[in-house]
């Protein structure tokens, strides 16, 4: 990505095919409005529940295969190359669809279920996706859809609300997935935080890879959307839901 039209694209400066919001609110441009509104959804203190699900950490850590940094740095790239692509493709699919008119939300849920198959990680996922749609609710006049979405559903929903293009809603769900479970991993091993932020910059150049890959993928027919699989991310999560002692309810 270059320092210019491309990263100014991805913020706000770009045309974004119409998904900037209007110059009363943000300027001649609506840049500066959009990239501050960003942030405000990527924000790890947003009240959206995050904070009470590891991605699969502390199962991983039960079990001893997440014990030090380096093992966090693998598992955060795997998950970011599999089920992140799909969050971020499914979040700026649910945002595209809604934006153009195109695609029903509850049709996208449905094929995100069908992509869930543990039902751990479904019930987290939704979790997340309720809380989010409370908290984006607060804030912006976020659309109608189901009431208990997967999480990526419910932020492209967020994001179109918040009148975010599907590109932003791809990063903040390519962010998310790794952001979480890294502080996650600094709570149950006691990881040095600055450590671990040194890990997730090192991601960066991935992110957004992810993110671009996600939106790219968001105008495609619903069923043709990433259905990459992780199932040891499946695995954890059903380890974990059956597990008598934990920190994370997933």
């Amino acid at each position: 990505m270059n320092a210019g039209g491309e990263e100014s694209d991805r913020l706000g400066g770009g045309d974004q095919r119409g998904y900037r919001d209007g110059g009363d609110r943000h300027g001649p441009s609506g840049r500066s409005g959009r990239r501050a509104t960003l942030l405000v959804l990527a924000d790890g203190r947003m009240p959206t529940g995050g904070h009470a699900h590891s991605g699969g950490v502390e199962a991983a850590v039960t079990d001893g295969s997440l014990a030090s940094l380096p093992d966090l740095a693998a598992f955060l790239l795997g998950r970011l190359h599999t089920a992140g692509l799909v969050a971020a493709a499914f979040a700026a699919a649910t945002c595209h669809g809604i934006a153009t008119g195109r695609t029903d939300v509850a049709e996208l849920d449905d094929e995100l279920d069908a992509r869930t198959p543990s039902p751990a990680q479904r019930a987290a996922s939704r979790a997340q996706g309720r809380t989010l749609l409370r908290a984006g609710r607060a804030a912006w006049p976020v659309p109608a859809g189901p009431r208990a979405p997967h999480h990526p559903v419910a932020l492209g929903m967020v994001a179109a609300g918040a009148r975010l293009a599907p590109g932003d809603a791809a990063l903040a769900a390519a962010h998310a997935t790794v952001t979480g479970p890294a502080t996650a991993a600094t709570r149950l091993i006691g990881l040095d935080p600055l450590a671990v932020t040194a890990v997730l910059a090192r991601l960066a150049d991935d992110v957004e890879a992810t993110a671009d890959a996600g939106e790219a993928a968001s105008a495609l027919p619903t069923r043709e959307l990433p259905a990459l699989t992780a199932v040891r991310l499946d695995l954890l999560a059903e380890r974990h839901r059956v597990t008598a002692l934990r920190m994370f309810t997933s």
